[in-house]
């Protein structure tokens, strides 16, 4: 499914903006939440175009996903998904967002 093959987070990030991908959501609560237009999406609202899996080089609490999402409204972003104990995502909400098939 994935297009590219990134190195870095802030490299995926950065290229997946510049393609359009210009939101950035959020899992928190019983929503998904875009942070700049400040929409609230139910994951079937949402599809998820492609994921982008990357690993702390010395740190396992380093890995984070980051997925280009599609909203039904035309809204396109990034959400990032740490693994780390630290991070505030409901992770059981980003599961339920289907994923587009090829």
């Amino acid at each position: 499914m994935d297009k590219h093959s990134f190195d870095t987070l802030s490299e995926a990030v950065n290229t997946l903006t510049q393609e359009g991908y210009e939101e950035d959501f959020e899992a928190v609560g019983n929503c998904i939440k875009a942070l700049y237009s400040k929409k609230e999406y139910q994951p079937n609202d949402l599809l998820i175009v492609d994921t982008y899996r990357f690993e702390g080089m010395t740190n396992p609490d380093d890995q984070a996903t980051v997925f280009s999402i599609m909203a039904n409204d035309g809204t396109k972003g990034t959400l990032v998904m740490s693994y780390s104990a630290e991070h505030s995502q409901n992770v059981a909400l980003i599961h339920q967002i289907p994923i587009k098939r090829d």
